[in-house]
């Protein structure tokens, strides 16, 4: 009698998740072609976007000879901290106040709230991995930078801060369907973390005071990572990755109960 219900039960696991994943898919296509459109050079603006802010913080970087705190190559401290930053940052801003634009897909029984900030958050991480790994590629064949010494330490670096975006992102894109200020105080917290993000320092170049409390902002450990995985025994990183993760689950649980709420009160017009 129980291995027909352990059947069953996997059945409607996998086609609960084929559903899900051909919505997703669909509202993935939609959000492109609706942000970027099919002019110039369409849905290439999802990385090509990214790769100007990037380029340009690094030319800007290299034309001044800007320090921060090591005698790195500049090109990589630039390509590896300001394109992390582009990975998190975006993230929220897509997702507040996303529902309201989608209300009219709510019709479709298929289509949920959870979908339609996942659809976002795929086009905002897919662009921002797409522009680092061309630049790191680029830059490489210019001879500006290396390539990284350990990609998998940068990969999971990655991974983390983009997992920690995308958290942040349905949290604040849930509470922003409860209160505006969401929307009024994103903004100038975000042009906040920015300078405080590791993107524009070594850790260890600040003196141990601050470094105690940088590591407090989570940010901080995946951009270490990213660093020690470029840069390897040339610096020496800081971070806690349990610490980033147990941060990472606990945004993560607060934002999908949160959204779970925010979804039976949507009503499609």
């Amino acid at each position: 009698m129980t291995e027909p219900k352990i059947t069953q039960s996997s059945q409607s696991l996998t086609q609960s998740w084929s559903i899900q994943r051909r919505v997703i898919g669909a509202l993935f296509i939609r959000e492109v072609l609706t942000r970027f459109g099919r002019h110039n050079i369409g849905f290439l603006w999802i990385f090509v976007e990214p790769m100007l802010f990037t380029v340009g913080v690094t030319l800007l970087w290299t034309a001044f000879n800007s320090t921060h705190g090591s005698d790195l190559p500049i090109t990589a401290f630039a390509v590896s901290g300001y394109s992390s930053v582009l990975l998190w940052r975006n993230m929220p801003s897509r997702c507040i106040l996303a529902i309201s634009p989608n209300l009219s897909l709510m019709y479709h029984r298929h289509v949920k709230v959870i979908d339609i900030f996942l659809a976002r958050l795929l086009v905002e991480a897919g662009g921002a991995t797409l522009s680092f790994v061309i630049l790191t590629l680029f830059f490489s064949f210019m001879g500006w930078m290396s390539l990284p010494e350990d990609v998998l330490k940068v990969a999971w670096g990655w991974v983390m801060l983009a997992w920690f975006g995308s958290s942040l992102a349905i949290l604040l894109g849930a509470l922003a369907e409860e209160t505006e200020l969401v929307e009024k105080l994103w903004h100038p917290i975000s042009y906040f973390l920015l300078p405080v993000s590791g993107a524009a320092y070594l850790v260890d170049a600040l003196p141990k005071d601050f470094q105690e409390i940088v590591l407090l902002l989570p940010l901080v450990h995946g951009v270490e990572l990213i660093r020690e995985g470029f840069f390897g025994s040339k610096i020496v990183a800081h971070y806690d990755m349990g610490y980033l993760t147990t941060i990472n689950i606990g945004l993560s649980l607060f934002a999908l109960a949160l959204t779970r709420r925010i979804s039976r009160k949507v009503i499609p017009e």
